[in-house]
């Protein structure tokens, strides 16, 4: 079946749920968070599957927001209005794309997130969603626009890695290693990706023989823990600090830099440790 970017097919007791926009490495368009929640209820109602697996067709996991339309088109756009900015706007259209995000930590079915390529931005966030996750060894991870221009909306890298490794990462914004993810703590294995396929399935095959009522109750049961820590509270301002890091003045010139002289120029000067031309940073 086809839910808008996402595909999903189902077979004996797993479901796959693939992000499909290859053709621009799975960039989160204004509907694929949509798709990606329609797709997890389909899954959680859908009788026959035990687990899920979730993955990004092409040569990437999910490369975050489509900068494309973001940050380069000209003019507003869901994410970016005209100053003076409504912060309640923004929050409306982001923690909207947060919570069917959050689809997948709510399924009632674990989900197993096989990343093959990078996972980067908001393709973290998405992946971070998931109960385990395998990933390629050479493959990246990480939240960059925590440079400047935006916040982990799920706040999932502190439930992961904790206060202090959470701050290095989002300090720096630097992407790392599926290797260094999994000595860190951020991902449950990384593999050489002539393996990922072989271990991601000998997981699932391994979730799937548990009856569904058992691991619905474990799942709910650890993500209790989470949500009782405030996770809920915690995504409510981090959605509204990724607006404000838009409307800041320094995110305010990293969009002018991206119409200027297109995303990709704009993200090499915001991560090259100089001013973005023209603030003040």
């Amino acid at each position: 079946m086809i839910f808008g970017d996402v595909l999903y097919e189902s077979e004996d007791r797993v479901a796959t749920i693939t992000l499909n926009r290859p053709e621009r490495f799975n960039a989160i368009s204004e509907t694929m968070p949509d798709d990606i929640g329609t797709a997890f209820d389909h899954a959680n109602n859908d009788d026959a599957v035990h687990v899920v697996v979730l993955t990004g067709a092409g040569r990437g996991f999910c490369g975050g927001y489509d900068l494309n339309v973001y940050a380069e088109e000209p003019g507003t756009n869901p994410a970016i209005q005209d100053m003076p900015w409504d912060s309640m706007v923004d929050y409306k259209f982001m923690s909207r794309c947060t919570q069917q995000f959050m689809s997948i930590w709510r399924c009632h079915k674990p989900v197993i997130a096989r990343v093959h390529a990078d996972a980067v931005a908001g393709g973290s966030d998405i992946a971070l969603c998931s109960d385990i996750i395998v990933m390629n060894e050479d493959a990246r991870i990480g939240y960059p626009p925590s440079r400047v221009w935006g916040c982990p909306t799920t706040a999932m890298w502190v439930y992961r890695l904790g206060a202090e490794m959470a701050k290095q990462m989002l300090f720096t914004g630097d992407l790392t290693s599926g290797k260094r993810a999994e000595q860190i703590g951020l991902v449950f294995q990384s593999v050489p990706m002539e393996r990922l396929d072989e271990i991601v399935n000998q997981l699932a095959d391994r979730i799937k023989e548990v009856p569904k009522n058992q691991l619905m109750m474990m799942k709910m049961m650890v993500n209790q823990a989470y949500e009782n820590m405030g996770l809920a509270s915690t995504q409510a301002i981090a959605t509204l600090f990724d607006g404000m890091a838009r409307h800041s003045p320094e995110g305010v010139r990293f969009k002018e830099r991206a119409e200027q002289v297109g995303f990709k120029q704009a993200i090499s000067e915001r991560d090259s440790g100089h001013p973005i031309p023209g603030s003040k940073r």
